[in-house]
């Protein structure tokens, strides 16, 4: 049985619940917290497991796994609160070898765009630092891409076999310099979610294999959505995101909708799969 301890401290049940879907972004609601204490309670879930939500929420070592099994990731340099105090000039020298801007200045493990800053200029990295700095003490600085933003989604198997992975999805955004927490939150006229993006059919296979891979270097399982950039160098992931939003506008769903698994069949498959799970 859950309870529910409301603001003035008064306690309810919200009954038995044979399983939970915990549609949280963000620390402590997809980075392995929620999981691991649905884990202790032995509560059955919806989506991945502890290490697998821990990796996909890190952008440090889940480019780190990506890059270990094939998928090429974004240039990057990671930095330390500590070094950035202590060690400035070294990392100074790391950044620069990453080219010329513009350069992507985020939070390692805060999600939804939430103190990321677009460097055009370099001297307004370290005020992006700063910014970054307030919401972890680790902080990404990415290479800007050139190319387009494509994005996929995968659906654990219900026998077990290899996941499944939707047709493409493209963002284009509109009048912003990225696709940012306004963008993404506040303001639905700032993009346009094209599905299905056009790829050729061997793009869209590549794309479909990498996004395959990703989900598995993390140990993934239940749902993921997988961002690339598809520059005239190929596709580079951007990240993983182990619990995408899900309404039923939402980019996820809407790239299962186009590749035939309605938004009611989807959420079954994924109660079926969170029930008879071996994370």
């Amino acid at each position: 049985e859950l309870f529910l301890i409301g603001a003035d401290g008064t306690r309810g049940s919200m009954g038995v619940a044979d399983v939970v879907f915990p549609v949280l972004h963000g620390p402590f609601g997809e980075d392995g917290t929620m999981q691991g204490f649905l884990e202790l309670a032995g509560i059955p879930y919806v989506g991945n497991g502890v290490f697998a939500s821990a990796a996909g929420m890190d952008k440090e070592f889940s480019k780190n796994l990506f890059l270990a099994a094939g998928v090429p990731a974004t240039p990057h340099v990671v930095i330390r609160e500590y070094d950035w105090k202590h060690n400035r000039h070294l990392i100074m020298g790391e950044v620069a070898r990453l080219g010329e801007a513009p350069l992507f200045v985020k939070p390692a493990r805060a999600g939804s765009s939430v103190g990321v800053s677009k460097v055009k200029d370099m001297a307004d990295f370290e005020i992006a630092v700063r910014t970054a700095l307030e919401h972890d003490n680790k902080v990404t600085v990415e290479k800007g891409l050139v190319g387009r933003e494509v994005e996929c989604a995968v659906l654990s198997s219900l026998d077990g076999g290899p996941a499944r992975v939707s047709v493409a999805g493209e963002i284009i955004v509109k009048g912003r310099e990225f696709y940012d927490f306004e963008a993404k939150y506040r303001d639905e006229d700032a993009v346009d979610l094209i599905i299905p993006a056009a790829l050729t059919a061997d793009e869209l296979v590549e794309m479909q294999a990498l996004a395959r891979r990703a989900f598995e270097a993390i140990g993934g399982f239940g749902l993921s959505r997988v961002d690339f950039f598809l520059t005239a160098d190929g596709f580079f992931i951007n990240e993983i995101n182990t619990m995408p939003g899900f309404t039923q506008f939402s980019m996820y769903p809407s790239l299962w909708g186009a590749t035939g698994i309605g938004y009611a069949e989807l959420i079954d498959q994924l109660i079926q799969l969170g029930l008879g799970a071996k994370r």
